[in-house]
């Protein structure tokens, strides 16, 4: 068994930049619910073994639904959403699936932060209450600052004052008149020459497609560290020209986010039959626009010879509600789980009758079912167990060094 949860993870991260790889095992290491975040794959290969009720709506699902998935961003009307924010591994599919990986990852995710495990039935009820109360509405909302509560009210008022001078003075150094993005190791790290040439003639290529090409001229860029699922994978923060200021240059600068896109990792076990996509890239761009409430800021889809990329506005990785740690109360965390419910049913409502996915009819009756919710309970719960046997797996795969010598080192030091 711990061999094949082995050689699944190495053959599923094969060709990755080595340097990233190894950052990604590394947090892989730390508990249950981050080697989740970084083995969706596995997480539907077991889904498949462990079995889970087979008859429930098909609708759009993000596919990595978990508690860090979801946080605050701009929008392209220029207002700040918090919403679900990572649709890599979008999907038709049962909404079971959707379900039963969220409730998982609050069981490893309560758990890796200090909540009482006595806490955890009473918080998965919280997000599937509040889930099966939205769903039985039939109608899509959203949550901004005037419409959200408690923390979530809370985190919007402190991003919605911050300016993209300060995300460029976090992320950039100035010298004089000009930027450059900081390459710290943590958030960004060094390209080489051709790939910087490369991305830059390529974005050069698509800004001759826009109505203001001066905008996309690329300054500055580097390999973006972030997430962990995707770590390795080609992703890009770039530095480009931006709009013409009133005083200095540089302060006209804007920050992108350039990622590859990949197959979704349900495909191989979902039944229901997938649309055709131009590519991976249009897949995601367009599950995004249709499951959010307003798509994020420079959202575009592009092709990049075989390569399939998402380019969008940066997104700080800090823009998500710290779960745990004794930052709120057992109050403060219903009421989070509660939205959280609440957005993954408006994000079904609001992509309900496209391409396959259940009408807004279909998802009222199945809100009206009850008896689904408990076996959705149990299905998550041994969801878990298989999550923290694999995880432990690795645990000693990686302190053996079968990931690499820097494994074996980091464990030692």
């Amino acid at each position: 068994m711990a061999y094949d949860v082995v050689q699944r993870i190495q053959a599923f991260n094969a060709g990755r930049r080595e340097d990233l790889l190894a950052l990604k095992y590394q947090k892989m290491r730390t508990s249950p619910f981050v080697f989740m975040r970084g083995t969706c794959h596995l997480f539907y290969d077991r889904l498949a073994t462990i079995g889970i009720m087979k008859r429930s709506p098909s609708v759009w699902v993000c596919g990595d639904l978990h508690l860090e998935n979801f946080g605050s961003y701009k929008g392209d009307n220029r207002l700040v959403y918090f919403d679900l924010n990572d649709f890599d591994e979008s999907a038709l599919a049962p909404a079971s699936w959707e379900l039963v990986r969220m409730l998982t990852s609050i069981e490893l995710g309560a758990m890796a932060n200090g909540i009482e495990t006595d806490s955890l039935p009473a918080l998965c009820q919280d997000f599937l209450q509040a889930y099966v109360a939205a769903l039985s509405l039939g109608k899509a909302y959203w949550l901004e600052r005037e419409t959200a509560q408690g923390p979530v009210r809370r985190h919007l008022d402190s991003v919605r004052t911050r300016t993209r001078m300060e995300l460029l003075d976090s992320r950039t150094t100035r010298k004089t008149r000009q930027r450059a993005i900081r390459v710290d190791g943590k958030k960004a790290v060094a390209v080489t020459l051709p790939q910087r040439e490369a991305v830059t003639d390529f974005l050069k290529t698509f800004a001759s497609t826009q109505s203001n090409p001066a905008f996309f001229e690329v300054l500055d860029l580097a390999q973006r560290v972030a997430g962990t699922g995707s770590l390795g994978l080609e992703r890009f923060v770039i530095l480009v020209k931006g709009k013409a200021p009133t005083k200095s240059a540089a302060d006209g600068n804007y920050l992108l986010d350039l990622k590859v896109a990949t197959p979704s990792s349900l495909l191989p076990h979902v039944s229901v039959k997938q649309p055709r996509w131009q590519s991976e890239a249009h897949r995601v761009v367009a599950l995004q626009q249709r499951m959010q409430a307003v798509p994020m800021a420079f959202l575009h889809a592009l092709q990049w010879g075989k390569r399939s990329l998402v380019l969008r506005a940066l997104q700080p990785s800090e823009d998500r509600i710290a779960i745990g740690n004794g930052n709120h109360s057992a109050g403060e965390l219903s009421q989070v789980l509660r939205n959280m419910g609440q957005l993954v049913a408006w994000a079904q409502l609001r992509s309900a009758g496209r391409q396959g996915s259940a009408i807004a009819d279909e998802l009222i009756d199945f809100s009206h079912a009850h008896k689904w919710q408990t076996r959705l309970v149990e299905n998550a719960r041994a969801c878990a167990d298989q999550t923290r046997e694999d995880a432990q797996a690795f645990n000693v795969a990686y302190d053996n060094g079968v990931f690499g010598k820097s494994a074996a080192r980091s464990r030692k030091a």
